[in-house]
């Protein structure tokens, strides 16, 4: 195997633990120069097409939202991150990792999920420096 097809193969690995598949649409919010390139190169790779801004208007299936202490409310933020989100749709809110500049604290995520309308329901570790939290509607509120 050559070092592209290693590579090819880990970005794929590295989607596939955020259930991310070709030809999803993937909105990306709060992007900044902290985020990892390669977490969104290997999602980007992963659906075929790159990742939309804050401004696309139609519906996407995932949303990543890249999420630092001092960003704001986040109950706010997740809920511009659900206006365009597909019912069974997926918010992975990335958070620098414990000990890292911006950390948000497991207890804030916790309280602003339900009050979005959210509920976590894993975490990952999605890169050195991030976290991925993964959000979804509750399953009584899903049609």
């Amino acid at each position: 195997m050559t070092a592209t097809a290693d590579g090819a193969e880990a970005q794929k690995s590295l989607a596939a633990r955020f259930g991310i598949v070709s030809g999803q649409v993937v909105q990306e919010i709060g992007y900044d120069d902290d985020v990892d390139a390669e977490l969104r190169s290997a999602i980007a790779a992963a659906t075929g097409a790159e990742l939309v801004d804050e401004d696309y208007d139609d519906v996407v299936d995932v949303v990543l939202l890249w999420w630092r202490e001092d960003d704001g409310d986040l109950v706010d933020a997740l809920m511009d991150a659900i206006a365009i989100l597909a019912d069974q749709g997926v918010v992975w809110l990335l958070t620098p990792k414990p000990g890292r500049d911006g950390h948000v604290e497991a207890s804030d995520i916790a309280d602003a999920a339900p009050t979005a309308g959210l509920q976590a329901t894993s975490t990952l570790s999605a890169s050195r420096e991030w976290q991925g939290t993964r959000l979804v509607a509750p399953k009584a509120s899903r049609r």
